[in-house]
Parts: structure tokens; sequence; C-alpha cells
């Protein structure tokens, strides 16, 4: 590995030939060369990825490849398949892929992949048992309902997927989220929602998460208050947890506890028994196709040449947007509105992965790890924020996304659909021209004077990036696709900054401060231990919370 990432060769390469590139307008790229589309997108099964409309040429892409071969990236993509343990600040491996394998994977010697298919196999049994009827509540109703109680990860990656898949849930189960420890979250959820029917899961690795089990304690309450007795918590309550003892005294039968593993971060454990609320949606073999998708695309990240390895050139695109090009905003547009979650669960995976400011070693870093990620379903975001793409003054890049098929045959409001996904990155590409702007004002008959005063504000400057990724259509194996290629890209642009992306220290400060001050919140006394702002703060709660 290079000392110093920013005074390498390939990093320098890349400095030089951006003073070349930054002079240049994606339209005359276009203009330059009609191949330019079959030179820059990539097809993998039925997933294409153009990225034509970003600012490289065979030169940048070159460049881009030596940077991450200089940086060894086939050498730590190798590495995680082979269970070595790259999350090096907590001494473990980082095997999410070995939740969707078919073949071994190892660490520290052991194969884990047979206790992955023990536990899916419990989910397994356990889903049919609920969704024929077998597994039943306290008054022998089959359950409708499951409410989900997690957080971060243990949210996120379940509410978004079932979402997506809403053309392939089974009718036998309604699926809800609670993971706000704002109190409206669980009570507006179980508001309408039946004790003797619902089925609850709990989503915590070490069932002490502060958000999780305050939640979790209190559905125990409400259940208990209507209808629910002591004994009957255990057909009502499952766990996705390694914490045994904490489990059983909530009153959850162990033999409904659902582990996973050390090896799998929160970020990317909708794959393992975080996803039985997905597979208690959509049933048990539509959940397989999700980790067969998933496990292609691992393959084809491990097997492809850099050159034509989608999560390769996805993550480069990123470095050179965000290291060279200076962005710090990437939207996430998917032009489906089952996806509408698609950009809180990549926002996540994508900054607490690599919201890093040190590398491996400790240094400190000289370069930008990541962006702000955000995003809205199209075409809802056209009336919100892209005036700001189109015509605003910062740098927003944006990877569009959107399937060629429907599962919904209203009218021809997909084909809409899509003239807008085709249209908006078109515009953002080309602009428009004072000379453009110009000439329509004129052939709609303006006067003279007015088109002068007109034109500045109706030229979009253009030259404005995005990626674009069609699929057929979104089902299990695609999503589960789609979801392992942003995972994969995330690793990859880690590598390059030589960063861990596994961790997430970060979180933590906040969680124990908030642990000392909830102690604090229930005192009476006026607050004086913290900073001038916090003890204001907390003591203006004190005067005002029971008025």
């Amino acid at each position: 590995m290079i000392e110093s990432l920013t005074k390498s060769p390939a990093w320098q390469a890349l400095k030089s030939h951006h003073s070349f590139i930054e002079q240049q307008h994606l339209r005359v790229l276009f203009a330059q060369d009609s191949q330019r589309f079959e030179k820059f997108s990539v097809r993998f099964g039925d997933l294409l990825l153009d990225f034509s409309k970003q600012r490289v040429t065979d030169e940048t892409m070159k460049l881009l490849f030596q940077l991450a071969t200089q940086q060894k990236l086939n050498d730590w993509i190798a590495q995680m398949f082979r269970g070595e343990k790259i999350n090096s600040t907590e001494n473990r491996a980082a095997l999410h892929i070995a939740l969707r394998a078919e073949q071994a994977v190892t660490t520290e010697g052991s194969d884990v992949l047979p206790a992955v298919k023990q536990v899916l196999q419990q989910m397994e049994s356990f889903t049919k048992a609920v969704l024929h009827g077998e597994h039943r509540g306290y008054s022998d109703l089959p359950f409708t309902d499951v409410v989900n109680i997690g957080i971060g990860g243990s949210d996120l990656g379940p509410v978004m997927v079932t979402n997506a898949l809403k053309p392939y849930w089974t009718g036998k189960m309604t699926p809800h989220f609670v993971s706000n420890i704002d109190g409206a979250h669980l009570a507006e959820t179980l508001k309408s929602l039946n004790p003797a029917t619902t089925l609850f899961v709990i989503a915590s690795k070490t069932f002490t998460t502060q958000e999780t089990i305050a939640n979790a304690h209190a559905a125990r309450t409400w259940f208990l208050a209507h209808g629910g007795t002591e004994k009957t918590i255990a057909r009502h309550f499952v766990a996705v947890s390694t914490n045994r003892e904490a489990v059983e005294q909530f009153g959850i039968d162990p033999a409904n506890m659902f582990i996973f593993w050390d090896w799998v971060g929160g970020r990317y454990s909708l794959w393992s028994a975080i996803g039985l609320p997905i597979a208690l949606t959509i049933g048990m073999q539509h959940f397989y196709d999700l980790l067969s998708g998933a496990r292609e695309m691992d393959q084809h990240f491990l097997t492809t040449p850099l050159a034509k390895n989608l999560p390769v050139i996805l993550g480069l695109i990123g470095v050179w947007q965000i290291n060279f090009q200076g962005v710090t905003s990437h939207a996430i547009l998917p032009y489906d509105q089952s996806l509408h979650r698609f950009p809180a669960y990549l926002q996540q995976l994508e900054m607490e992965s690599n919201g890093k400011s040190v590398t491996r070693d400790g240094s400190s870093v000289d370069y930008s790890t990541g962006t702000v990620v955000w995003g809205e379903s199209g075409t809802n975001g056209q009336h919100a924020f892209y005036q700001l793409l189109h015509q605003g003054t910062p740098t927003v890049t944006a990877d569009f996304l959107a399937p060629c098929q429907s599962h919904y045959a209203v009218n021809h409001h997909h084909e809409l659909l899509l003239a807008n996904f085709f249209a908006q990155t078109e515009a953002l590409m080309r602009g428009k021209s004072a000379e453009e702007v110009s000439a329509e004002l004129l052939s709609q008959n303006y006067p003279l004077d007015e088109i002068k005063e007109l034109t500045p504000h109706r030229v979009f400057a253009g030259n404005h990036t995005t990626t674009s990724i069609l699929f057929k259509k979104l089902n299990p194996k695609t999503l589960g696709s789609l979801i392992a290629l942003y995972e994969h890209k995330v690793f990859v642009q880690s590598v390059i900054w030589n960063i861990n992306p596994f961790d997430q220290w970060g979180v933590e400060l906040g969680k124990q401060l908030a642990s000392k001050i909830v102690a604090e919140l229930r005192s009476g006394q006026e607050e004086t231990a913290h900073d001038a702002s916090t003890n204001g703060l907390i003591n203006y709660f004190k005067e005002n919370r029971n008025l």
C-alpha cells in the first residue's frame, strides 16, 4: 500500500488528468463519440449500468483502474471472501457474503455455512408454521400482522425490502416497523392492531439496544393490557439476538430466538435472521430468491475483471466524483415508488460505512471519504428539489434507477414515468445554452427586449453527471443483486481510501451521553454539569414538560 494516497502515482495521474476533463462538456463528449454509450455501459443479467453521462473518457477509466490496482483492490476482495479479519478495529471478518453463499466460507479455520443454513432452516420452519396457521396467537386465531421492533440496520433493511417487494406479499401477514424511541411511532403502529393476531419480532443482537428494548417493553405492556398473559408472550414474541439470558427473561421461548454472528454488521444484516419479517411477508421462497440475486452479484464481483465489474465501476466513479470533482452531495433517485425507501437504506450503508477520517492504521486522511447521500422517488423529486440540480450552485451527482416493466398496469403511467427518467438525465447532461433559449423565445414571438431579460433565467449549464441503472423488473432476485451491487461499491471505495467500512465508532459517543442524561432528566434539580447550551436546553425541558 502506498504510504500517502494523495501523493501516489495513480492519484497524481488522475489529478493531472482532471485538469483536462474539467474543461470538457458532456454534450461535446457525446458529439465527439457516437459509441460513447457502448463504451461506458455494462450489463449483468437483466441489469444495465450506464455511466456514459459521467465526465469520463477512456483515459479516465484506465487511470481509475490503475488506482484500483495500486490500492490492491483484487487482493482485498479476495481477503473478504476468504473470511480474513478485514474489520481490523473489531478484529472480525466481514462475512455478509456468507449469508447468501452456497459454498463453504471459512473464517478462523471454521466453515460458517452450516450455521448459516441452520438459521435459514429455522426461519423457514417458523415462517411456514405462521403462514400455514400452525403457530397461532393466544385466542387460536392465525397471525395477521407482524411488528418488527429494531433500529438502524435491524429496521432499514427489512423496511426497504418489504416495501420494494409488495407485489410478492403472500397476503397472510402485514408488516409494520417500529424504530423510533419517540412514543408516537409505537403508539400509532399498535393503535389499529389486534393483539390476539399480532406477532412481534424484537431485533437486537445484544438485546440491550436502548431504543429497541424500550419499545419492546412498551409493546409487551400493551400486549398484557389487551388480553395477553405472561404465559402467552412466548407465542407472540420472537427475538433475533445472541443474548439468550435476556431473551428468556423477557418471556420469549429460546426455540424462537434466531441468532446471527459478530461478523454480520447491522447495515449488512437483512440477509440474516434480521430478514425474518421479510420472510414472513413475502414467504421463504422469495426470501431465498433475494439471497440468490445477491449471491450472483457476489460471484460477479469476485470473478469479473475490473473493466467489466459493476461494483468496481460504480465505486471508482464515486471516487472520481468525490476526490477529483469535489462532489459532496449524492442523490439516489429511483423511478419506482416501490423503492421509495431505497435512498434511506443506502444513506446508512454508505454514510455509516465510509464516514471515516482516519485510515486503517489510524492516520488522518487528507481527502474526502464520502458524500451526503439522500434522495426521493421520481417523479416526486422533480417537483421538489430538481430545480437545484439543474440550475443551483452546489454540485450534486445522482444515480437514477428504474424497472423496464411495472407490476402495476395503470393506463400509460409507466411510459410517462420512464419518459421523465430519460428526459431528466438528458437535460442534466445537455443543459440549454443562451443561444437555444433566445431562439426558442424568438420562435414564440417574444419581443427582443423581453428575450434579453428572460434568457439568463432560462439557461441551464448542463454538464451535470448521472449514472443510470435499468433492470427488467423489480423482483426478489433483481433486488438482491441491486443491494449487493451497492454493498460492494461501498467496499471498493473503502479500499481506495484505505479505511475500515465495517465499524461505526462515531455513533457511540451520543449513546453514552444519552444514557447519562436520561438519569439527569428524571431529577428535579437544575442541571449544571454540561456546557451552557446543553444545560440550558435540559433545564428548559424540565421547566416545560409538565405544563
